[in-house]
C-alpha cells in the first residue's frame, strides 16, 4: 500500500475530473448559482434604492 488508489486499482492521479458539461447537469451547482444571483440582485436593488432616495431628498446624508 504505497500509493492512493481510486477503488478500481488505478492510481488516484489517473482519475479524470468532471467536465464543465457534467457539472452543469448537477442540480447543486444550479442551486448555488441561483442563491448567489438572488443575493446579488437583492444587494444591488438595495443600493440603487438608497441612491434614488438620497438623490430625491428623502434621506439626508
Amino acid at each position: 500500500m504505497t500509493g492512493a488508489t481510486d477503488g478500481d486499482g488505478g492510481a488516484a492521479e489517473d482519475v479524470r475530473r468532471p467536465s464543465l458539461a457534467a457539472l452543469a447537469r448537477n442540480r447543486r451547482v444550479w442551486l448555488i448559482l441561483a442563491v448567489v444571483a438572488g443575493l446579488l440582485v437583492c444587494c444591488c436593488s438595495a443600493v440603487i434604492g438608497a441612491l434614488v432616495a438620497l438623490s430625491s431628498g428623502l434621506l439626508t446624508a
